[in-house]
């Protein structure tokens, strides 16, 4: 029998495995839908889980995480119809993170496995979250947001609706992003990529000889404007001994809000000079 607490406020229409623990204070509602949590969940207190809402196995939610409320969307009228929200396997949901029911009545809002959303972070309507996913405190990404798998969003960083994040992908904290960042790239600042993720790149166990290929597309096409057409061609024709410029290539063909480009050599030398300037008149 799961374990509930005698505060808690529970839907008796909600499917919950014999191992669920529903800590003090929780309240699951199944009006809008059927809530199902899946083996080894926890809800340790004060937590809200509001129908239509699948959580998977061995996912924690922390005090005052919220999932499966209405979207923040004006177009979204009180009680109208949503699939929800489904989150994965072995997530960590730590205090007062939010993840919003869809608009959608076809497509819920989707967390993968293994993801990690820290305090204060926000995950919007109808978004797609792959797995091993890290949102840092604050982070959040708006409406329609697609993030790939084994990402991190640093403290506060930020993503726009509709944009899409590549898979290992790092962002540092405080970023903003309202363009596409394409896979294996770092975020340092608004809209604007710093260079490969290559610890990132090495941990995943990629190769080296697909790193070095990736290390000359950025270079020779991501911090050197052209033509998004002439950027695919060159990527493609390089892709074809290379899947994961492969990969870039077909980003860069699907993007429809434009991709974040990279910093080129003389934008970060003038900062460079600006920051020894700095230093030289403190001295």
């Amino acid at each position: 029998m799961p374990t509930i607490h005698p505060t808690a406020l529970v839907d008796a229409s909600a499917e919950l495995a014999p191992d669920v623990e529903i800590g003090p204070y929780c309240v699951i509602r199944a009006t809008g839908g059927p809530v199902r949590l899946g083996p080894g969940v926890r809800l340790l207190g004060s937590n809200y889980v509001n129908g239509p809402a699948t959580i998977g196995e061995g996912t924690i939610l922390w005090p005052h995480a919220c999932v499966g409320f209405e979207p923040q969307d004006y177009k979204f009228g009180p009680g109208a119809k949503t699939a929800g929200v489904v989150i994965g396997a072995g997530c960590l949901i730590r205090e007062h993170a939010t993840v919003h029911a869809a608009t959608s009545e076809e497509r819920p809002t989707i967390v993968g496995d293994r993801c990690f959303l820290m305090v204060n972070s926000h995950v919007a309507h109808d978004c797609r979250v792959g797995n091993n996913v890290v949102f840092v405190n604050g982070a959040g990404v708006a409406g329609h947001g697609e993030i790939g798998d084994n990402v991190t969003l640093g403290g506060n960083a930020v993503i726009h609706q509709f944009c899409r994040i590549g898979r290992l992908v790092m962002m540092s904290g405080d970023c903003a992003v309202s363009l596409d960042v394409p896979p294996f790239c770092m975020v340092n600042e608004r809209n604007r990529l710093g260079g490969l993720n290559q610890v990132g790149l090495r941990r995943s166990g990629m190769p080296r000889e697909h790193i070095t290929e990736l290390r000359r597309a950025f270079r020779d096409v991501l911090r050197n404007p052209m033509p998004r057409k002439e950027a695919v061609a060159i990527l493609r024709a390089r892709g074809q001994t290379c899947p994961p410029v492969m990969e870039l290539a077909e980003f860069f063909e699907t993007t429809k809000r434009g991709i974040a480009p990279g910093m080129g050599r003389s934008t970060r030398g003038s900062r460079a000079a600006a920051v020894r300037s700095a230093d030289e008149s403190d001295e």
